[in-house]
């Protein structure tokens, strides 16, 4: 599943992030492997990992297959939206839409920062000889109609499911301020292009920040944007219905609307920064996730790690290809990104 997640925090997760002076370059990085590690141990205490094996074996592999299937398809409709919203702009083909994603969220799994997301823009700029300000502008709008849809959904769940942590629900209301905030800018910019010329025209980014503009004044008409928000729905739905079909491979009769919510509250518990894949704090948000509809502490894990599993292994695979075909490592296309994104003024 597209772990990146994660969500919200694609964007602000760039290796382009300027870090306070006062902060050490290595402590954002140091307190996200150090949180994931503290979740990891919080998941496998006490565990024995023989209920992991004895678990694998009983699932209806039936139910694995249709999650597995629906994985693979989640990455060609994030491919068919990124398309569909860049269609104004440029005509992008959907197999190498689909590779710079997998790329991308390979490098997420195994790079720390989700430097993945800088990679999978560098790429689609590279291979369509267009600005990589107007893919990292696509990417915003992205992640921002993903964020309309999880708070919608966050919503619905939190009211008919009690017990959410407060710390969580506190988190997503400071997120949702900052959504709205983020869509007030858009809508702006969309509206008012001569106003938002006017306004960086002195800056020194000016030229970056004039086509980031143009692109989302182009991508900002209502037939591109609603479309795209229609398959935004769908990428989310398809999401659901993985684990959704991983609950039932395991034998639980829950509603695909427990399985929305646990992926609801999944998604929102790993915006903040932490190990590549989401490694430990995945688990814990799928087991704080489960436990509020009653299932037991000890299951709870062993279907963490069933879901992190069945939903990464594909990915890892698919990324692995798509890399390959590249004929670079990730490191290179790592230096490769970032040598472009510094370049740029």
């Amino acid at each position: 599943m597209c772990s990146t997640s994660g969500g919200l925090a694609g964007l602000a997760g760039y290796h382009g992030v300027v870090w306070p002076r006062r902060l050490p370059r290595w402590a954002p990085q140091f307190l996200g492997y150090s949180l994931s590690a503290v979740c990891l141990i919080w998941v496998l205490h006490n565990y024995d990992l023989r209920e992991l094996l004895e678990a694998i074996r009983e699932l209806d592999w039936k139910w694995v297959a249709l999650a597995v299937l629906s994985d693979l398809v989640i990455y060609v409709v994030h491919g068919w939206r990124w398309k569909t919203l860049l269609g104004p702009v440029v005509r992008l083909g959907l197999w190498r839409t689909v590779q710079a994603i997998y790329i991308g969220l390979f490098a997420n799994e195994v790079l720390p920062l989700r430097t993945g997301e800088v990679i999978r823009g560098y790429l689609l700029a590279h291979w369509n000889n267009i600005r990589i300000s107007l893919t990292f502008a696509s990417m915003a709008v992205e992640r921002l109609m993903d964020g309309v849809w999880l708070l919608l959904a966050f919503l619905i769940t939190a009211s008919f499911v009690k017990g959410i942590p407060k710390d969580l629900v506190i988190l997503v209301q400071v997120l949702g301020a900052l959504l709205i905030l983020a869509i007030m800018i858009l809508y702006w910019i969309v509206h008012h292009k001569q106003d938002a010329h006017a306004a960086i025209a002195e800056n020194r980014w000016a030229s970056t920040l004039r086509h980031i503009v143009e692109g989302l004044h182009l991508m900002g008409d209502a037939r591109t944007l609603s479309r795209t928000a229609a398959i935004s729905l769908l990428y989310l739905a398809i999401q659901f219905l993985t684990v959704w079909a991983l609950l039932m491979a395991r034998g639980f009769d829950l509603s695909f609307w427990v399985a929305a919510a646990v992926v609801v509250i999944q998604r929102f518990g790993t915006v903040i920064p932490n190990a590549p894949g989401n490694l430990g704090l995945s688990q814990a948000m799928y087991i704080v996730a489960l436990r509020l509809f009653d299932v037991e502490v000890a299951e709870a894990k062993t279907l963490s790690l069933i879901i992190f599993s069945f939903t990464t292994l594909p990915l890892l695979i698919g990324g692995a290809v798509a890399t390959s075909l590249t004929g670079l490592n990730l490191g290179e296309l790592r230096d490769r990104a970032r040598k472009v994104t510094a370049d740029v003024k």
